[in-house]
């Protein structure tokens, strides 16, 4: 409720644009001395004055007392929904300029949970369009609003933070960020089901990129037992797109695509067009490690059609790297090359790791050409990349690579320190550098199995 001064005012302007005098206004039940008193700030009144004036004045207790027009939060969270389905359906560019504009109006009358909500979703246009930066501060300032909210709605915005984070190549702060998150609500005994699968879902990507495979093994295995708690579909559909993520580590190719089969099927009922998009890009991955090269292909290409048609640049050009490689093996180098190159040319905005994987396949391109030293030259970029990154596994394979090209031009020395770095990033599998792994949930997970 505003300040008496300002309810007065409030009263003052409504009376006068009716034309009722103060004490027209008060009967039968008040006196024009009160209605004088009350407009001029100096009594706060009661909430049955206040009801009372508002059927008078033809407006509603909320308005009076508060400024808002009646209805006006149910009609922004309408809103909000509207726009979070436009947001879905791939067109990120158009559902930020709704969601700004909601947020103005949310800060106009100080409603602080569509504020959230509001940035939560101008977060995720960010992460949409690559503006990893703006994405963080977004996500950022949610969480500041929800402060004193129960940990579990927090959930949100720390798992968005720590993606953009994850994109941005800064992979230990983002498994930091999860991993701390996710042992807080164990130990405030507030282990949500649906907060923990969000949590546990998103750290899976990071683990693998790490080479912490056992740990997101765990990870997929904690959040599989969790989901039959879990009410929100897409949510249940992001944790199993993540999860076959652990089964391709695995080696369980059937298992991923069984996976991915759920997620996509959720989706499409959703018509959450960009979830399905790295549905498809995910089973491009599953169809080239299975060796299926022109069904990955097709896949792959329709990910990016979708993806670019909805202006998501990051996710777009993360995708062209998948695609590349695909055309890399089919012996159409040129295609490859050309689709690395526009990637580079965007800069490092669009992540370390897809930065050093571009690198990576332009020196096995290279090598493959009988040309080494430009080769050597794309390996060492990569290797500067992924290392900032802390993209354990992929260094792994990177010094492993450039040392086989080490040897074979007769730097036998050089070449076992690049043998010596890739076993230095192998030396702890499962394992990183935040020490332990997130205690399990609290209480007893259901059996069954989604």
């Amino acid at each position: 409720m505003d300040e008496p001064v300002e309810i007065g005012r409030r009263v003052q302007r409504m009376r006068a644009e009716l034309g009722l005098t103060q004490r027209k206004l008060a009967e039968p039940s008040y006196t024009p001395a009160y209605i004088s008193t009350l407009e001029s700030g100096k009594v706060r009144p009661s909430e049955a004055a206040l009801r009372f004036l508002a059927d008078r004045l033809g407006t509603s207790y909320e308005e009076l007392t508060t400024g808002r027009p009646a209805h006006l939060a149910t009609e922004l969270r309408l809103a909000l929904t509207d726009a979070q389905q436009t947001l879905a359906a791939g067109a990120a560019d158009e559902a930020a300029v709704h969601y700004r504009r909601l947020l103005a109006e949310a800060e106009r009358f100080g409603l602080e949970e569509e504020r959230a909500v509001a940035l939560l979703g101008l977060g995720d246009c960010a992460l949409e369009s690559g503006e990893l930066t703006e994405a963080i501060g977004h996500f950022e300032a949610a969480e500041q609003l929800l402060a004193d909210e129960p940990l579990p709605r927090r959930a949100h915005p720390i798992r968005g933070r720590a993606i953009a984070h994850l994109l941005a190549g800064e992979l230990r702060y983002a498994c930091y960020l999860l991993e701390s998150t996710i042992d807080e609500l164990g130990t405030s005994g507030l282990a949500d089901p649906e907060a923990l699968v969000l949590l546990y879902a998103a750290v899976i990507g990071p683990y693998i990129d790490m080479g912490a495979h056992a740990r997101a093994a765990h990870a997929a295995e904690v959040a599989l037992s969790l989901a039959p708690q879990v009410n929100d579909p897409a949510l249940v559909a992001g944790m199993h797109r993540q999860v076959a993520r652990t089964f391709l580590a695995e080696g369980r190719v059937a298992d991923a695509d069984a996976s991915l089969a759920k997620a996509q099927a959720i989706y499409g009922q959703l018509q959450l067009r960009t979830d399905l998009a790295h549905c498809h890009w995910m089973r491009g991955y599953v169809q080239a490690q299975n060796g299926d090269l022109p069904a990955a292909e097709r896949e792959l290409r329709t990910a990016r059609d979708m993806l670019s048609a909805g202006r998501a640049a990051l996710y777009t050009a993360q995708v062209e790297v998948e695609l590349a490689d695909v055309l890399r093996r089919l012996g159409r180098y040129d295609e490859a090359a050309e689709l690395l190159s526009a990637l580079l040319e965007l800069g490092e905005s669009h992540g370390a790791v897809h930065a050093g994987g571009a690198h990576r396949l332009l020196g096995l391109m290279a090598e493959e050409r009988g040309d080494p030293e430009s080769a050597e030259e794309h390996y060492v970029r990569a290797l500067a990349l992924l290392e900032r990154s802390g993209a354990s596994g992929d260094l792994a394979d990177l010094c492993r690579l450039l040392g086989d090209l080490l040897r074979r031009t007769g730097r036998t020395e050089a070449a076992l320190d690049a043998y010596r770095t890739g076993l230095g990033h192998r030396a702890a599998p499962g394992t990183t550098t935040l020490g332990p792994a997130p205690a399990a949930p609290a209480f007893p997970p259901s059996g069954r199995t989604t």
